[in-house]
């Protein structure tokens, strides 16, 4: 009866909202079944292949309409303000004191004025000059550093994360502390596979299927 009810409120709604065809889907749960048989982008193309560029997908009680060829993408970008506001996840949330930052706070007035700020404050155009010199030694650092170890395999990711170390430090402090580096260098040798490990819990703390998923279905 209540998988009845469910089942017939869900078909009332969709079909008032003229949504794009998309894969059969269970009542409650929805198409999350279908994301979890290999990486969610992949099994999204896919399912492209089969329900065309514009796809509606349930998760949970979470409506979704997947956008996956060049010229919908266009449209997209063309109406941003309809599309421009982010999902209030249960992580952010918590993780993002309400869902206050640039980030991931909600389209609106309050987003639109810290647009403003960041724009009027870190993003003019004297602001970014400002640290040109700095950007363009520090990747010149970078280069010959790449240079110097032809024939070598190269941890690229440990790199540029000096690299946006550097940079940073430079732009903050107006110097690159050596012993600031070494200290930075040690510990990420040190602590990499613990760097790793909060890295990717932070990812799944962010990802859309943390919380507000689980909340949904409850």
């Amino acid at each position: 009866m209540v998988l009845k009810i469910v089942k017939r409120s869900k078909s009332n709604e969709e079909k008032s909202l003229n949504l794009p065809p998309g894969p059969w889907k269970f009542p409650i749960i929805g198409n999350l079944h279908q994301l979890t048989r290999s990486i969610v982008h992949r099994q999204l193309s896919d399912l492209s292949k089969t329900y065309g560029p514009l796809m509606h997908l349930q998760l949970g009680e979470l409506s979704n309409v997947v956008v996956s060829s060049a010229k919908f993408a266009e449209q997209v970008k063309t109406h941003d303000v309809i599309f421009a506001s982010r999902p209030v996840l249960l992580s952010t949330k918590i993780l993002d004191y309400d869902s206050t930052s640039i980030s991931f706070s909600p389209y609106g007035s309050y987003w639109r004025q810290l647009r403003k700020i960041c724009v009027q404050e870190l993003l003019t155009m004297k602001r970014v000059q400002s640290v040109r010199s700095i950007r363009e030694e520090e990747v010149s650092s970078l280069i010959a550093s790449i240079s110097s170890k032809a024939g070598s395999p190269v941890n690229l990711t440990e790199i540029f994360r000096l690299l946006i170390y550097g940079i940073t430090s430079r732009a903050a402090l107006r110097k690159k502390e050596k012993t600031l580096q070494c200290s930075f260098l040690l510990s990420w040798k040190r602590c990499r596979c613990r760097l790793v490990l909060i890295l990717q819990i932070f990812i799944l703390l962010l990802s859309y299927f943390n919380g507000s998923l689980e909340s949904s279905l409850s």
